[in-house]
């Protein structure tokens, strides 16, 4: 079951040539359903905010949002509540330089690029992988012939900060037993 990434930008025609034959699945936030589902930022409800005491979120990038540290701004909890997948992120232009993510919305610590994405974005992610979209995942692993998702992004490498991390990637290892390590 070979799994593929590709930018969503990419033309169908493009696709098609670089991979015949394969089933395309657009995971994102402009998918259709039921593989909307599948991007971090539909609103599941109830995915635990790590290092909060029990405190839930929409989403998995309402809480990547959340817990964004700036110079001028520190966490908003208000992102937790967001279910639209609109006005969830939080830009350097209003907001400041990133200092990090706070290590929970109380925690004193404030976690590095690459800790923030290993503490917080994976947990979170594989919790939705687990227990919001185990129907899909397994669709997945059914699957005869190759299957190219497509993302905004394509790195999967969880140490290259240089791009954003693609959840697209993260659904190809977690569905090949190939996780990242905490």
């Amino acid at each position: 079951m070979p799994i593929h990434i590709a930018s969503r930008r990419r033309s169908a025609a493009s696709l098609a040539s670089a991979f015949p034959g394969a089933r395309i699945i657009d995971v994102t936030s402009k998918a259709q359903q039921p593989w909307v589902r599948m991007s971090p930022f539909y609103p599941h409800g109830d995915i635990p905010v790590p290092f909060s005491g029990g405190a839930v979120s929409q989403s998995v990038e309402g809480i990547w949002q959340a817990l964004k540290v700036f110079e001028h701004h520190d966490v908003d909890p208000g992102k937790l509540r967001i279910t639209s997948m609109h006005g969830l992120k939080r830009t350097v232009r209003t907001n400041g330089p990133v200092l990090g993510h706070r290590e929970g919305l109380t925690g004193a610590r404030l976690l590095p690029y690459e800790e923030a994405r290993r503490q917080i974005f994976l947990p979170a992610y594989r919790w939705v992988l687990e227990h919001r979209v185990a129907d899909l995942v397994a669709e997945l692993r059914a699957a005869d012939g190759d299957v190219v998702l497509l993302d905004y992004t394509v790195n999967g490498d969880v140490t290259d900060t240089t791009s954003a991390l693609s959840h697209a990637a993260l659904i190809a290892l977690y569905a090949q037993d190939r996780w990242p390590t905490a």
